[in-house]
Order: structure tokens, then C-alpha cells, then sequence
């Protein structure tokens, strides 16, 4: 069946209608047909038909409808490679026509790791948008593994992150530095202080990020390199938010390492204090990343030189 699937979309390409193949691959991504109407600003009897259009016209089934859900066949995924380029390819041939005529438009899907996802890339996106007020970005913020995925799979043309890719199909630039700082409660004995050594924090309960976050890897990197590990430190909590860590440092859960872009006005508020620890060096790079063999669209092109183009800065 998936041979003969693979046969159906090569030889459907050539005139497939490309809003179906949109409202096809929009369901799919969402799993339900009433979320994808949503979505779209459609009725959900219209993207019923038109996917019940493009089934037909390829003469396979697509979706599996399974109760309120929808799940693509084996056929199903193989178009959604075709889709996702085909639709892909669209939005670059108009946008390369608009740079044409001197414009910068259309829409750029960006993914962003926790931490410039939250305060990095809005004020980016803010100043881009500033000068190319036609453009339309969305922003998507998962863990830094998971925008190098939506990256490899296409689904995001540029993102950043915490950590740098491990992937060979991901092309990296350090974009700006980020120190992570241990945070503590304002009531806390450390408070007052500016540093504090390594051995004072294994005695007090410490809450992490999750595995596969740039913040935990960048902390068990700079504990390696002085000899140490996080199974020597008394961790109480793992928490997969940077808002909910430190929340949970505000109620006296425990000190967290942080970074102080994140925390920098909790801190200037006195809601939380920042302390360095001595004899670590819990610094990394945001990396821009981009896919090494994809060809990018004019508007993501026209995005990295503007990030790129921006001052490094860091909160002091």
C-alpha cells in the first residue's frame, strides 16, 4: 500500500490543490478536525470536505477519523512529507517575488528553546516586524532538543536555543552569551551575598530543569569541569518551566540555577536574589540554527541577517 501511495502523490503533484494539501496537513498536525476549522477560520464540514477531496483525488485514505480525533494513514504520513515542502515551496516563490518588487513578506515559522523563546526572540521579533511591518511571524518554544527536531523536520525554518546541536544537519552561530546564576529566596541567609562556593550549594535542596534542557546541560557541563556531578548535590525537584522553577524558588522549595536573563527582574524587584558561585563557570551561547542542506526562503534569510545584525547584549 505505501508503494502504491508513494506512486499516487508523485503523480498528483503536479496538480494538487495546495489549500487542501493545507487543511490535510493542518489536520494532521492537531489530530482533530474541529481544532484544525478553528485553526484555519473554517467551518469543520468544509475541511471535512476537503479532505474527503483530496482522499479522492489521490484515490487513497489519508486519515484514520477515530472518534473526535484523526490520525494519518501510512499513506497519509507519506503525503505529509510532500505537503510540508510543497507548501513550503509556495510561500518561498511569493515571498522571492515580493523581495523582487522591494517588499519583505508572508509568514516565518521561528522555534525557540525556554529562554530566548520567553525573553530573547519577542523583543527580536518585535524589532523585525518594526521594519517589515507586512511580515508575520509565529513562535513556537519547546526544549532546546525539540526545536532542533522541529528544525532537522522542517517544521520551523530558524530557531534558537541553549544548547549547541549535536545534529551534523544543523548549522550553528553563536548569537549572544547567557550566564546562569543560582537564585534563592529574598529571605534566604545568601541573600545578601554576591557569591558562594560550590560546596555550600551540594548542602542545600536544589531544583533543576528537566533532562534536555539547555539550562541543565549547560550546569552538568560546568560541574564536570571541577570534577563534580548532580548526583552529589540533594536535587528535590525536576520542572520542565522556567516560570514554574521559579516559582517553586520563591516558595522555598529550593535554590535553582538560573538564567539571568530570566530572572533579572524578579531580582531587580527583590522577589528573588542572584548569586554566583565561585570556581564555576555556568556560561553558554544562544545558537541560531538552521538546517545545512534545506534552502531557506527569502523572509528567513532576510530574519538571520537582522538578528545577526543586532548588539549582543546581556543583562548586567
Amino acid at each position: 500500500m505505501a508503494a502504491a501511495a508513494a506512486e499516487a502523490a508523485a503523480a498528483a503533484t503536479s496538480h494538487l490543490d495546495l489549500r487542501r494539501l493545507e487543511i490535510f496537513l493542518k489536520v494532521a498536525e492537531l489530530g482533530s478536525f474541529s481544532r484544525a476549522a478553528e485553526s484555519l477560520f473554517l467551518t469543520q464540514p468544509t475541511v471535512s470536505e476537503h479532505v474527503r477531496a483530496l482522499e479522492d483525488e489521490l484515490g487513497v485514505q489519508l486519515l484514520d477519523r477515530l472518534g473526535r480525533g484523526a490520525t494519518p494513514t501510512r499513506a497519509g504520513q507519506l503525503l505529509l512529507g510532500y505537503a510540508r515542502r510543497l507548501l513550503a515551496l509556495s510561500r518561498e516563490a511569493k515571498q522571492a517575488i515580493e523581495q523582487f518588487q522591494g517588499r519583505v513578506s508572508g509568514e516565518l515559522v521561528v522555534g525557540g528553546s525556554t529562554i530566548p523563546g520567553e525573553y530573547v526572540l519577542p523583543a527580536l521579533i518585535g524589532a523585525f516586524r518594526g521594519k517589515y511591518p507586512e511580515v508575520s511571524i509565529s513562535l513556537r518554544i519547546g526544549g532546546s532538543r525539540q526545536v532542533m527536531d522541529w528544525v532537522e523536520t522542517g517544521d520551523v525554518e530558524v530557531g534558537v536555543v541553549g544548547a549547541p546541536p549535536t545534529s551534523r544537519t544543523l548549522e550553528a552561530r553563536q548569537l549572544m552569551a547567557d550566564d546562569l546564576v543560582l537564585a534563592v529566596p529574598p529571605e534566604h541567609p545568601w541573600a545578601a551575598r554576591k557569591t558562594i562556593a560550590i560546596e555550600d550549594v551540594k548542602r542545600e535542596p536544589l531544583i533543576l530543569r528537566e533532562r534536555g534542557s539547555g539550562s541543565r546541560e549547560t550546569l552538568e557541563r560546568a560541574l564536570g569541569a571541577v570534577g563534580l556531578d548532580l548526583t552529589t548535590f540533594n536535587v528535590v525537584a525536576e520542572i520542565a518551566s522556567t516560570q514554574a522553577v521559579k516559582q517553586a524558588v520563591r516558595a522555598g522549595l529550593g535554590l535553582s540555577f538560573i538564567s539571568a536573563r530570566a530572572v533579572e527582574d524578579e531580582c531587580r524587584a527583590r522577589l528573588l536574589s542572584c548569586v554566583k558561585v565561585r570556581d564555576l563557570n555556568v556560561t553558554r551561547a544562544f545558537h541560531l540554527i538552521t538546517h545545512r542542506d534545506r534552502s531557506r526562503s527569502p523572509l528567513a534569510q532576510a530574519f538571520l541577517a537582522f538578528v545577526e545584525s543586532q548588539p549582543a547584549d546581556r543583562p548586567s
